[in-house]
């Protein structure tokens, strides 16, 4: 397998031990800084969370601008193509984000500090997920196949579920971490703030916090799986798969409180997503069957930026519409 698939001008110097140490540097003082802002629990007001989405949209905006100016225009398309498409997977993962804490009753001054212990979670997660991939594709071409099925697999149920009007479900008592934490060491009943266990009656217990913990870090693995495959088939760079998903779970926290009170409003979000992987799951395949047979199109990443982008815009437009046609049925409905 040669370097640079789905980049047009392949460049090693772009995942050089260097950057490598810049980005997780950077990163690290990034959650620092978050852990420091959730040290002192407290309500998210909009215009806090407003402000953070603002800076971290910022951030892969001039990161993509840099990439751009030192390595050309093929790993900077590749990059904002990557990071849409986990972008727009991280806002429907907002909805579980909301039913574990409902599920769980966090209070809402705790939420931000559960949130945080996600992402974390999450990027340790992604990062094993893109070394076991960046691994699995230098066997072969096959691995696009493998990735590609499993794209098509899970656009096939994310379709299958918006079509029955089904929304995520979370049962805490089926959790197989949750479960096991309870046998293991007994549950305080309370919150305590972020403490995660406390000591009473002469033994130590968990808290709710540390169940709700456990349980987002068993959701960020259904995640992994579904997202490293789709930021693949854009790149197969692991440093530009890698800042994709850091850049985008970075700025999950704050965009939970932007969108909480309207995500229930775009109900078309998961018909898009469903479209969003099965085309890349198609690209994917494509990819491979141009290896071998030389005559099969292979879908350019500007193309797929536009496909991302529109379909993205599309189910926006829908569900807002849909949601404003509903509304104004409702007095309609009531006054007959």
């Amino acid at each position: 397998m040669h370097s640079g698939l789905f980049v047009a001008n392949p460049l090693p110097s772009v995942a050089s031990p260097r950057l490598w140490a810049i980005t997780i540097a950077a990163l690290l003082i990034l959650l620092c800084v978050d852990f420091v802002i959730t040290r002192r629990p407290h309500d998210v007001l909009i215009r806090e969370a407003v402000a953070w989405s603002v800076f971290y949209l910022a951030l892969p905006a001039l990161f993509g601008l840099i990439l751009w100016q030192v390595y050309g225009d093929a790993p900077a398309v590749s990059f904002y193509t990557g990071y849409v498409v986990e972008k727009s997977l991280s806002v429907d993962n907002l909805f579980v984000f909301m039913l574990l804490l409902a599920a769980f009753a966090v209070p809402s001054a705790l939420s931000q500090r559960v949130l945080l212990y996600g992402i974390v979670g999450a990027l340790v997660l992604r990062a094993v997920f893109i070394a076991a991939g960046a691994a699995v594709l230098q066997t072969g071409t096959w691995a696009f196949l493998l990735f590609g099925a499993v794209l098509f697999a899970t656009a096939v149920k994310v379709l299958r579920d918006a079509r029955r009007g089904e929304q995520p479900r979370v049962d805490i008592d089926r959790m197989l971490g949750v479960r096991m934490l309870r046998r293991v060491m007994p549950v305080d009943g309370r919150y305590h703030g972020t403490r995660l266990t406390v000591r009473g009656n002469g033994r130590r217990a968990l808290t709710p916090m540390a169940l709700v913990v456990v349980a987002v870090f068993m959701t960020d693995i259904v995640f992994a799986v579904d997202s490293v495959p789709a930021v693949y088939g854009v790149t197969d760079d692991p440093y530009l798969v890698f800042a994709t998903n850091a850049f985008a779970l970075l700025g999950l926290r704050a965009l939970y409180f932007v969108l909480r009170d309207v995500l229930g409003r775009l109900r078309h979000l998961n018909y898009g997503l469903a479209v969003i992987l099965g085309f890349i799951g198609a690209k994917l395949v494509l990819h491979w069957a141009h290896g071998v047979w030389p005559q099969v199109p292979d879908v350019p990443t500007v193309l797929s930026l536009g496909v991302i982008l529109a379909t993205l815009a599309a189910v926006t437009v829908t569900s807002l519409a849909a949601d404003r046609r509903e509304r104004r049925a409702q007095p309609a409905s009531a006054l007959g």
